[in-house]
């Protein structure tokens, strides 16, 4: 199932699409943390997200994590170059090294969703790690979970 054909199920209700970024919108394979902005976007990924948008009752997030603190910035400027459409102040990019590293990247992505404040909107995650999701589909029922794969065609 295509992200439009999921998006139409819910056309009649505001959304709040939450979007990884490794491995999802940037290639997390290509480059080092400290060379972020120089990560390979993937295109049909970002121009499917950009199209979801323009949706006049989509507004679209980010939810990432990085290890060091100046992976914001470095995440921030590769978002400016590949999908200024994510407005700067729904981008929640997230540093393990506030935490001494000591928490995993699913504890903080968890953490953020059930801090945040639930209105009438439908929230959808998409990410491509097996972990966060599982975690995510145990604790939450009322967050639509999709894999990267729904970005594909």
């Amino acid at each position: 199932m295509q992200i439009f054909d999921v998006l139409k199920e819910y056309a009649n209700q505001n959304i709040r699409l939450f979007v990884d970024m490794d491995g999802v919108i940037a290639d997390y394979e290509v480059g080092s943390a400290a060379d972020y902005h120089k990560k390979r976007p993937l295109y049909t990924n970002l121009e499917k997200i950009e199209k979801v948008s323009k949706m006049p009752n989509v507004e679209v997030f980010i939810l990432s994590v990085t290890r060091k603190n100046e992976g914001i910035e470095q995440k921030n400027i590769w978002l400016d170059q590949f999908a200024p459409f994510f407005k700067k102040e729904n981008r929640n990019i997230l540093s393990r090294e506030i935490y001494n590293l000591k928490k995993k990247a699913v504890d903080l992505k968890y953490e953020f969703l059930e801090a945040l404040p639930r209105d009438d909107s439908k929230i959808i995650f998409i990410d491509d790690d097996p972990e966060i999701l599982k975690k995510i589909h145990e604790n939450f029922d009322d967050i639509l979970l999709l894999k990267d794969t729904t970005l594909v065609d």
